[in-house]
């Protein structure tokens, strides 16, 4: 479902209203306030975590429609993190935002099922727009 804001945006909601839900994970904090910033300016509600136990921890108890996903976490590396998402939440987009750019990453992360894959540095507005 999607409205217009009083600003003139286009606010995507979940069925009941609420509004979609997105778990940022990454464990730099400017980049995580940053996006978390961002995100909620479009009006959605925001999670995040620093590390691959929080992800998967946070993720089962916020339900999240959607998540932003680092490849080099303190604790293990995205690829893990998302295979134990896909357990608890299969049909979430799980967008990879990571500093591994080489084309082999990027196979890598889009194989193990991952819905896309944006380098760092990245346009701020293109992620929000994915």
């Amino acid at each position: 479902m999607t409205t217009t804001s009083p600003q003139g945006r286009t606010e995507l909601l979940r069925p009941d209203g609420s509004p979609v839900r997105v778990l940022v994970v990454d464990d730099e904090l400017s980049i995580t306030e940053l996006l978390s910033m961002a995100l909620r300016y479009e009006g959605w509600q925001i999670r995040s975590a620093g590390d691959g136990q929080g992800a998967v921890q946070t993720a089962r108890e916020f339900r999240p429609d959607a998540v932003v996903l680092d490849m080099m976490l303190p604790d293990m590396d995205g690829l893990a993190v998302l295979g134990r998402l896909r357990r608890d939440l299969p049909d979430v987009p799980v967008l990879f935002l990571t500093a591994k750019d080489a084309v082999e990453d990027r196979i890598a992360g889009l194989t193990a099922g991952g819905d896309d894959y944006v380098t760092k540095p990245f346009s701020l507005e293109e992620v929000v727009a994915r």
